[in-house]
């Protein structure tokens, strides 16, 4: 009986562990997909075939397409904040740190799928829960990742980190889909202008406590 039962416990562990990675796989392959192309012109079929999965399988872990689209663009524009906290990391200047953040940022395709993500999400509530998800986790990690910065810099911050996050994310998306609505490149020094007021830095060291 012992073994029957190890047995099946290491069945129900391969069992699990090849679903996580057929949950990858599908994530990846839905990701380029839906960055080339967006959500209506990439087919469920198209998905499953190149993840090397079947079409049950994507409704099974994802329910529907919308879903998995949903998801795929949460887990990348959470990626392109990783990318943008440590552009961030390297830059000495306020100004180095909005242009550098400004490039990183809007240079992802991620910031336009999550705002079709979001615009999807507006006549689908059971896709809401994740992307409130995302929205927190997007704000307090970038409200983390501005108090560290400005410390390490000895800058002041003239507004609570966490509005500062919100506003940058805010800003970002909002030129991307500017720019990808007028069919335009959009305006780097604009962008940056806009990003920096948003971060309102003073350059002006804190002096050391007593």
């Amino acid at each position: 009986m012992a073994a029957v039962a190890t047995a099946a416990r290491h069945s129900a562990r391969a069992t699990r562990t090849s679903g996580r990675r057929t949950r990858s796989q599908l994530l990846d392959a839905a990701s380029r997909l839906f960055r080339a192309r967006g959500l209506a012109d990439v087919a469920l079929t198209e998905i499953a075939a190149a993840a090397d999965a079947f079409p049950s399988q994507v409704t099974y872990y994802f329910g529907s397409k919308e879903a998995l689209f949903v998801e795929a663009a949460c887990r990348d524009v959470l990626h392109a904040a990783s990318a943008v906290e440590a552009a961030g990391r390297r830059t000495r200047t306020r100004d180095q740190y909005a242009r550098r953040l400004t490039e990183v940022a809007l240079d992802s395709p991620a910031l336009l799928t999550f705002a079709e993500a979001l615009l999807l999400a507006r006549t689908r509530s059971e896709l809401r829960p994740l992307i409130a998800r995302t929205l927190e986790r997007l704000h307090d990690e970038g409200a983390r990742a501005v108090e560290e910065h400005y410390r390490a810099r000895r800058w002041t911050l003239q507004a609570p980190a966490a509005a500062v996050a919100r506003g940058f994310w805010a800003t970002v998306l909002g030129i991307a889909l500017e720019s990808a609505g007028a069919g335009g490149a959009f305006d780097l020094a604009a962008a940056q202008s806009a990003v920096l007021a948003t971060l309102t830095v003073s350059a002006t060291p804190r002096r050391p406590r007593p």
